[in-house]
């Protein structure tokens, strides 16, 4: 009896032994006690002319955090926010949307930094949200000497990834705010914009800020929404002032996929919002406390904040430009407030 006993005992330590090996404990897929860290890229960072930005930003948390650093590569929004909050990725660069999506699934998803403006400080830490129209169709979009954007009514319109702060979420705000101040369009809805037939006549989403523009400018789209900072590294201004509605922007001639089909186009801006900027964010159940606080002081250091490979000079292709004293600053989740506030 005792030797069964004994036997019994020996088996049930051994299904418990193998059942850890093979990952069937608590520990996250992500876990930062294993010895890589996984960080997700929107399709807008994923291509191929950032990959040496994505590097050097996976250089700094290796040599902070003394793990190897995996770049997951993404071509939909939803994929990087689903592997942030299910724990599939460890960090992830997002919009301010994206992250608010992923925190309601998993409040353990916090903020980690996010640049700053010009300044170097939080106040003036945003980019812009634009609607722009192909150059030569602007004239359609004036009330009098201003744009305006009362005749994007029944126009085939062009989105991001409706879980984008800049291509849909301030966009779409914005435009539910201008029309339901008229009769006819008192109860309209950001819901009313997901698809033609109801406010615009067709809706197409670009699946990344790129491809929004490149609906525009081959004529896919009458308007198109992007932002200015996802596609400044193709871009260059032809006319006017920057970010602001008149100003017209033409495609560089050796632009990058994909505007490498569209060199020498133009189109201009009839709405300009400032947005917040975007965070890296962590989810603390995959990351540890010690790492996470080695991620901030290295992300917040005067060392990177001077490295030319991370903030680039503004004639150079990169995530981040330096026009002044751009940095990385730590925030907390209430920073994001005024972004959650328009799903209210």
């Amino acid at each position: 009896m005792k030797k069964a006993l004994l036997l019994v005992i020996a088996l049930m330590m051994t299904v418990i032994s193998a059942a850890c090996s093979a990952g069937g404990g608590t520990q996250a897929s992500g876990s930062s006690d294993d010895d890589t860290l996984t960080i997700a890229w929107y399709p807008n960072e994923s291509g191929a002319d950032l990959k040496d930005a994505r590097d050097e930003i996976g250089k700094v948390i290796e040599e902070a955090t003394g793990k190897k650093v995996e770049h997951k590569t993404t071509t939909d929004y939803i994929i990087a926010i689903e592997s942030l909050a299910s724990g599939n990725a460890d960090l992830a660069f997002m919009g301010a949307q994206g992250y608010i999506e992923a925190n309601a699934k998993n409040d353990k998803v916090q903020p980690l930094v996010v640049p700053s403006g010009p300044s170097g400080t939080l106040d003036d830490a945003v980019y812009h949200s634009w609607l722009a129209v192909k150059k030569g169709n602007e004239d359609a979009y004036m009330n009098g000497d201003e744009f305006s954007i009362d005749n994007i009514v029944d126009k085939k319109f062009s989105f991001v990834s409706n879980s984008s702060t800049s291509g849909f979420k301030v966009p779409s705000d914005g435009i539910v705010s201008h029309f339901s101040e008229k009769e006819e369009y008192k109860d309209l809805t950001p819901e009313d914009l997901l698809e033609g037939g109801k406010f615009f006549s067709e809706v197409l989403y670009g699946g990344s800020h790129q491809g929004s523009a490149v609906n525009l400018l081959t004529d896919k789209a009458d308007v198109a929404a992007f932002c200015d900072t996802c596609v400044s590294n193709y871009v260059e201004l032809a006319d006017g002032e920057e970010n602001t509605p008149g100003a017209t922007y033409k495609v560089k001639a050796d632009a990058a996929e994909p505007f490498n089909t569209v060199p020498g186009e133009e189109f201009k801006l009839i709405s300009v919002t400032p947005v917040l900027n975007a965070p890296f964010a962590i989810n603390t159940d995959t990351v540890s406390e010690e790492d996470r606080q080695a991620l901030i002081d290295a992300f917040t250091s005067d060392e990177l904040a001077n490295n030319d490979k991370i903030f680039v000079p503004e004639d150079a292709t990169g995530l981040f430009k330096k026009t002044d004293k751009e940095r990385f600053l730590q925030v907390e989740d209430a920073w994001f407030d005024p972004i959650r506030e328009l799903s209210k």
